[in-house]
């Protein structure tokens, strides 16, 4: 999951390959859009790659160190590029050529992935290729991520980014059922399979993007100056805009507590003898109930104000999680997650689609970078206080605790009139 602030702010989406000068480009639907279809489907092959390898990874190092802790180790490492690089990688996507950077990222992840079954093969798979590899997919996958968030403004009209985040997530969704199904799978025909298949699907990636035609970024007529100096200029903004601050604030607050409900649900379902067979199940009705709400996002925004799908996003994001103290069965913690994953897609699509439409398009990396840190770099907190609450009280009680931040910012965003009175997206300068 991710997210952003405002977007294009005097500039209207140009047509394919022309300049700011051009005039702008008529509304045609998203499914007879050639570059939009190119970009998420090799998104969507990619992502069904990366779900497969993200299980396979782990059961990999297992196989080979059979020790939890070194497992663990190395699988956090592809999440240390992102509090690392994710704030100067803002400011060189906002440089660079964003389309050249997904594509030499994507071959990069490629040849990343594609070492394991080579080594495997010729018997010399070592802990420290391992490491590297972790690192380098984690490195690159946040130039990809922060390069794909800024272009798809470029590849759909202001007025259809709702849609447009909508169906992306919604294949997304498919891919998280589809790929952890599968990885498992894959795995038992052969181990270096799932990293085959992710190496290939990040090559499809590549291989769309060569033959999307539309210019990812506008002009840029500026010398770039210090990096530091375009970073701060990426915080200013945010900081500046009071409604993109406290989105921030507020997507950090709901995610952080939960960011270590897979320990929770594991728990749980052991608390309530749940067969691996049913453990499983009730992992999948998080993916199945993602898919959901994905689906019903672009007929909420039709419906409803920003303001009042972010205010009852919000509250209903609290209801669902409190939702897993009182699971009784295995089955009624399959439909708390179900439930409570609904929600998830709704909020992320609202206010990501919202944000992309308001920052410039100059800022579009800087500004992603750091609202991205403020939103989502607290996860490891959240996991490390999950581990410590479910050492001294029962997972119930602690998601009682943990709902309680969760509370106190949806009466926030309720109360706040910048979200209230957010005008609609297509009246965004």
């Amino acid at each position: 999951m991710s997210t952003s602030p405002d977007k294009l702010q005097e500039e209207q989406f140009l047509d394919t390959g022309v300049a700011a000068a051009s005039k702008p480009r008529a509304a045609r639907p998203l499914w007879h859009n050639r570059d939009f279809l190119l970009l998420i489907s090799g998104q969507t092959v990619s992502s069904v790659g990366s779900q497969v390898s993200l299980v396979a990874f782990p059961l990999l190092i297992l196989a080979l160190t059979n020790s939890p802790a070194q497992t663990g180790l190395m699988t956090a490492i592809r999440g240390l590029p992102f509090a690392l690089f994710c704030l100067p990688a803002g400011a060189l996507i906002d440089r660079w050529d964003r389309k050249r950077v997904m594509i030499i990222c994507d071959i990069g992840r490629a040849i990343a992935l594609g070492s394991i079954p080579l080594a495997l093969a010729l018997g010399h798979l070592t802990f420290l290729q391992l490491y590297a590899v972790s690192l380098v997919e984690g490195t690159l996958f946040v130039f990809f991520n922060l390069a794909e968030t800024a272009c798809l403004p470029h590849v759909v009209l202001k007025e259809q980014l709702p849609s447009a985040v909508a169906q992306n997530e919604v294949l997304y969704s498919i891919s998280s059922v589809v790929g952890p199904a599968l990885g498992p799978i894959l795995y038992g025909i052969g181990r270096s399979i799932p990293f085959l298949v992710d190496g290939i699907s990040y090559a499809v990636s590549a291989f769309s993007l060569f033959f999307i035609r539309t210019k990812f970024q506008e002009e840029r007529d500026a010398e770039p100056r210090k990096l530091w100096t375009e970073i701060g200029e990426g915080m200013a903004w945010l900081w500046h805009n009071p409604l993109v601050r406290f989105i921030a604030v507020l997507t950090f607050g709901l995610i952080t507590p939960c960011s270590g409900y897979v320990l929770i649900i594991i728990i749980l379902a052991k608390d309530l003898h749940a067969s691996n067979i049913v453990t499983g199940l009730i992992f999948a009705g998080g993916g199945i109930g993602s898919v959901v709400g994905a689906l019903l996002v672009v007929p909420l925004q039709k419906r409803f104000s920003f303001g009042q799908l972010m205010i009852g996003t919000a509250w209903l994001w609290v209801v669902g999680w409190i939702l897993y103290a009182f699971a009784f069965s295995p089955w009624v913690l399959l439909v708390a997650n179900l439930v409570g994953f609904v929600v998830v897609p709704v909020y992320m699509m609202v206010q990501f689609s919202y944000r992309l439409a308001l920052i410039p398009d100059r800022l579009q990396g800087r500004v992603n970078s750091v609202f991205r840190l403020i939103a989502f770099g607290s996860q490891p907190i959240g996991l490390a206080l999950t581990g410590v609450l479910l050492q001294v009280m029962s997972p119930a009680a602690a998601v009682l605790v943990l709902s309680i931040p969760q509370i106190m910012l949806a009466i926030a965003v309720t109360l706040n009139s910048h979200v209230r009175n957010a005008p609609p997206i297509t009246e965004l300068a």
